[in-house]
Formats: structure tokens, C-alpha cells, sequence
């Protein structure tokens, strides 16, 4: 007879929502300061939870694309204040490069002239927050299964969640067909490069994506997929106000907390969307008859993972407006940074992941007995062995 895949303790496992909470945490952080100290600090404290709890999952291999990315965002920063000059004016002039003349009705917009050493540092400034940004988000991806996170989805939800999870399955396949394709134009002595190859393996491939996308569909059919349960039209379009009203709330309420004139009345409208929309969802996902199986528990872990990205961008808030000379200093005129000390502590809170979670091992082993004992057929009754 065969043996049943060993069943997981998933009370370990931290819910994928939390590392992105954890990873927003740090984004908010990074995008109240623009000491390059404090940057570096945060993209030093992503990278440690990264090294310490990333498995050798496939979407953990992602992190290594962000670093590159933001390293690209830096460099390209840069290279427009050399190439079209920078708003800070500057006395330490670094190089002259030849200008270029233009119309009188492009006045304020020059290309070439003097590069200062302020506008390299204000460009270098500006390019290292949107590189941390992009660290923070790396990181996110890096440690959330996001086959568990789609499955965390309310109700509301649950169409774009399908949608997702089918494309994440059919991709894969479609880049085996690709490959098997080439390998067998190469069997026969065709040449597997060029655009005539390319036509002549797209067609096949093409097939194939229809014919395993009708064989789904009508699985997904014979399965109930796509019901949905009567609502009354006043619940309908209380939803989409609920709904709507938060998303917009979110979205100010966000912007305001990233600038520094709206700190003050940011969080009380962030919170009212969240609120708003949070109630959208919940009234939303009552047309959506279905139940979750085996659904992701938010454990003690994950409200510590969670608890410390969320007392990291409080604790920076509450720094930018103590201290703005130290989270926000001037480029003018050219000085030598410097770390502050309440700011830089309060990200050592960001570095709790690294050691309240399971271990990378461990954690790898409970995702692969989970998919195992998903994927593994349930042993017939008085079967033969």
C-alpha cells in the first residue's frame, strides 16, 4: 500500500501576508529619509532577514533581480543629473560638459553644462531611496510563497485570485513546451534561432496553451467554479461605495503619510480606508460561495513579523518629525553624512524576522511535504498493495 506524504506543522509557518506587511514596514521607513546612511541601513537590515530566512524555493531566487534593479535606478539617477543637470545648485564644480543650445520655450531644461558635486550627491540621495524601496519590495517576494498568499485572498477577491493562480500554473508549462520544442528542431538538424524558427515553435505552442486552457476550463466548470450566491442590489452597491471609498482613502491617506506636510492627518484617513475597505471586502465576498482549504493560520509569528515592519515605520515617523534635520539633510551646502542614533535604532526592530521565524531548512521542508501531501492521490479502500 502506499504511504501517506508526512503531514506538515504548518503552526510554524509564517503567513505570507505577514512578510509583506513586515517589507511595507520598511518601504515607509525608507521613504521618510534621505540619509544615505539610514538608507543603506535599511536595505542592510532587508538583506540580512533575506540571507538568514530565504529558502531555496524558485521565487526566493528573486532578491538578486531587485538588488540589480535598484543598482540600475541608482546608476540612472545619476547619469540623468550628469546628462540634464540637477535643481540643487552647487559651487563644487566637478566636471563641463559641452552644452547643448535650446529654444527660448524650453527655459529651465538644459542638457550638459557643469556637473557640481551637490547635484551628483542630490542625485545619489534620490536614487538610493528609490533603490531601498525596491530592496523592501525584493525582500517581500523573496520570503512570501505567493501561491499561499493568492490563497489568503478574501472572497472579494476570488476571480482575480483564480486568474493569477492560472496564470502562475500555465507559464511554466508554456516555457517546458518552448524548450521541448527547440530541442527537437535541434534533434532533427533545424535551426532553433531566428524569426522563421520562432514562427514555426509559436504555432505548436500556441496549440498546446489552448487545448490545456479548454481542458481547464471545462474542469473548472464541472467543479462548480464561478458560481455565485444572490446578493440584494442595495448590499451590491453599498459593497462598491465600501469598496471604492477605501481604496480612495488608502491612497491619500499613503501619500500623505510619504510626504511631510500631511503626517498629521495621514494615518487617521489611511486607517479609515483600510477600515472602509476591509468592510467592502467582507460584504463582497458573500457572492462567493465556496470554503478555503487548508487555510494559512496568522499565528503568533506572523503578528511578530508584522508587529516589528509596523513599529519600524512608526518609530521613523515619529523620527522625521523629532528630528527632519537628520532624516532629511540638506545638500547644500556639501557636508559628510552622518548616522543618527534614535533613527538607526529604531530599524533594529526590522531585524526580529530573522530570529522568531523557522529556520530556512525547515521551512523548505514543510513547503515540500505540503505540496507532496496535496499533490498525492488518497490510498484506495481494500486495494491491493
Amino acid at each position: 500500500m502506499r504511504a501517506r506524504a508526512p503531514r506538515a506543522d504548518r503552526s510554524n509557518a509564517v503567513h505570507a501576508g505577514a512578510w509583506w506587511l513586515w517589507a511595507l514596514g520598511l518601504a515607509t521607513a525608507a521613504s521618510r529619509t534621505t540619509n544615505m546612511l539610514l538608507l543603506a541601513l535599511v536595505a542592510a537590515v532587508a538583506g540580512y532577514v533575506v540571507a538568514a530566512r530565504r529558502t531555496d524555493a524558485p521565487w526566493a531566487r528573486s532578491y538578486g533581480a531587485f538588488l540589480r534593479l535598484g543598482l540600475a535606478v541608482l546608476v540612472i539617477r545619476v547619469v540623468f543629473a550628469v546628462a540634464l543637470g540637477s535643481p540643487v545648485p552647487g559651487t563644487h564644480v566637478v566636471m563641463t560638459l559641452p552644452e547643448v543650445p535650446l529654444p527660448h520655450w524650453a527655459q529651465g531644461v538644459r542638457i550638459g553644462g557643469r556637473v557640481t558635486a551637490e547635484g551628483l550627491v542630490f542625485a545619489v540621495r534620490d536614487g538610493m531611496k528609490l533603490a531601498a524601496l525596491l530592496v523592501c519590495v525584493g525582500a517581500a517576494n523573496a520570503l512570501a510563497n505567493p501561491a499561499r498568499l493568492l490563497k489568503s485572498l478574501p472572497g472579494a477577491l476570488y476571480e482575480a485570485g483564480v486568474a493569477v493562480v492560472v496564470a502562475m500554473t500555465f507559464a511554466p508549462h508554456l516555457v517546458a513546451d518552448v524548450s521541448r520544442l527547440r530541442a527537437a528542431r535541434r534533434l532533427r538538424g533545424r535551426d532553433d534561432r531566428g524569426l522563421r524558427a520562432l514562427l514555426q515553435v509559436g504555432l505548436p505552442v500556441l496549440e498546446g496553451a489552448l487545448e490545456r486552457s479548454v481542458a481547464l476550463a471545462a474542469a473548472m466548470d464541472a467543479r462548480g467554479y464561478g458560481r455565485t450566491a444572490h446578493v440584494p442590489p442595495a448590499v451590491r452597491r453599498l459593497t462598491a461605495a465600501l469598496t471604492l471609498g477605501g481604496l480612495l482613502g488608502i491612497c491619500a491617506g499613503t501619500y500623505a503619510l510619504l510626504s511631510a506636510s500631511g503626517a498629521g492627518y495621514g494615518l487617521p484617513v489611511l486607517l479609515l480606508g483600510v477600515a472602509a475597505a476591509l468592510a467592502g471586502l467582507r460584504l463582497g465576498g458573500r457572492r462567493s460561495a465556496r470554503t478555503r482549504y487548508r487555510p494559512d493560520r496568522w499565528g503568533p509569528r506572523a503578528w511578530l513579523v508584522a508587529g516589528s515592519g509596523a513599529a519600524v515605520a512608526a518609530l521613523m515617523i515619529w523620527a522625521a518629525s523629532y528630528d527632519p534635520a537628520a532624516l532629511d539633510p540638506a545638500a547644500v551646502p556639501l557636508t559628510a553624512p552622518t548616522l543618527p542614533l534614535w533613527p538607526a535604532l529604531s530599524l533594529l526592530p526590522g531585524l526580529l524576522p530573522a530570529f522568531v521565524t523557522p529556520a530556512p531548512d525547515r521551512a523548505g521542508r514543510e513547503e515540500r511535504a505540503d505540496l507532496v501531501r496535496e499533490s498525492a492521490p488518497e490510498p484506495v479502500k481494500g486495494a491491493t498493495p
